[in-house]
């Protein structure tokens, strides 16, 4: 699920390295930051400032209830089953995690940038690099979950802003 957001953010899935190694592994351990201390040089230097936005939606996402539920679920959901003992093979799960993610992060853009105060959802688009279509679900979505509401209308232009900002 990391790699995954990481990739979509455009920070990179080969910036991060998770590897389960014992005490007593000490040379393995070795090698492994060995290598992805090699694997980051070839990538280049980061620059956290060009990825603020990203990297703030990142972390959003990761704390949300759907993701952290789907993820808390796994076993329950492809080998126990459900109530009706029915269960999703892996990649299916994998299938709906992903697009759960992607979601999630969607929504996570958005709510980055309405932080910033009422905007529409052409001036999201633009700030997120989403999609109009996408910004206007995820909104639609954001509404319904009262994390996002419309505000106002700017001549014809409808403004959008954040419940959490408003109560702020």
């Amino acid at each position: 699920m990391v790699e995954h957001l990481l990739d979509i953010s455009g920070i990179g899935r080969k910036r991060m390295a998770l590897k389960w190694v014992s005490a007593a592994e000490g040379r393995l351990f070795a090698e492994y930051v060995s290598q992805f201390s090699d694997q980051t040089q070839a990538l280049g230097p980061f620059n956290p400032a060009k990825y603020e936005l990203p990297l703030a939606a990142t972390e959003r996402a990761l704390d949300s209830p759907r993701l952290r539920w789907l993820m808390g679920m796994e076993l329950q959901i492809t080998e126990r089953g459900n109530v009706f003992n029915k269960k999703m093979n892996e990649d299916e799960y994998r299938n709906l995690l992903q697009r759960a993610v992607e979601e999630e992060y969607e929504k996570s853009l958005i709510s980055e940038v309405l932080k910033d105060g009422s905007q529409s959802v052409r001036e999201i688009a633009f700030k997120t690099g989403l999609p109009v279509y996408s910004v206007s679900l995820r909104l639609g979505e954001m509404e319904r979950r009262h994390e996002a509401e419309f505000q106002q209308y700017e001549g014809t232009v409808p403004m959008f802003r954040s419940m959490s900002e408003a109560t702020a």
